[in-house]
């Protein structure tokens, strides 16, 4: 199964791919992807930081805006994530994350089987009214750093209220690395997730097309 996660620059993703390796690996055969645009820091970060064999762990260089290579043309991540199942296969979950992009960022179905969005309290207590695709549509959305929440002056229960009005339904977790009880629920919904997948009861879906939106590289 291919898990996509993705959300705007500084909101954890990083982190969250960490916090899953190293909650699920002892029971899964797990890779990681990372993906941004001209460095390969994140992959650096994990490696480093010893949550899977450094082999298991690949950078993409997009060399575009982040939602190139998880939308557009998905074509450099699949290469990598087959790169991986040929050499350590068979693998039970390859984790893909994006380079941080804006609220709309979503998958191609066709790279990721289903995808979490992740926003953060320190981005301001009204992000999850803002709404788009990532936010609303997104099989799981995580509302990370919430032992931050005292500092920036944020109502976690409000947010989360918030965004599961936007959801319709469909799953917010208030996540924290130092709170063992969400981060066991965000392995567990990953447990869950697979269990569906593999009996072929989970369907991707797609939150939604991007915003139409321009970025500039040229360091302007």
């Amino acid at each position: 199964m291919r898990l996509g996660v993705a959300g705007p620059v500084g909101t954890g993703k990083s982190s969250i791919l960490a916090t899953l390796c190293r909650e699920l690996a002892g029971e899964l055969a797990m890779a990681v992807v990372t993906n941004d645009i001209y460095t390969d820091e994140d992959a650096r970060f994990l490696r480093s930081a010893g949550v899977l064999p450094t082999e298991r762990i690949r950078a993409v260089e997009t060399g575009a805006c982040p939602h190139t290579a998880i939308r557009d043309d998905v074509s450099a991540n699949l290469d990598a994530v087959e790169d991986l199942e040929e050499a350590y296969g068979p693998l039970d979950l390859v984790l893909v994350e994006s380079g941080g992009d804006n609220l709309t960022a979503t998958f191609s179905p066709a790279l990721a089987d289903a995808q979490l969005f992740c926003i953060d309290v320190a981005g301001g207590g009204d992000v999850a009214r803002k709404g788009g695709p990532g936010i609303t549509g997104a099989d799981l959305l995580i509302i990370n750093k919430t032992d931050l929440a005292p500092h920036v002056e944020v109502d976690v229960a409000a947010m989360v209220a918030d965004a599961s009005r936007s959801r319709d339904g469909l799953p917010v977790l208030a996540l924290s690395r130092h709170d063992p009880a969400s981060v066991a629920e965000l392995a567990d919904w990953v447990r869950e997730l697979l269990v569906r997948h593999r009996a072929g009861t989970h369907v991707p879906t797609d939150p939604g097309p991007m915003a139409p939106h321009s970025h500039s590289h040229d360091g302007s």
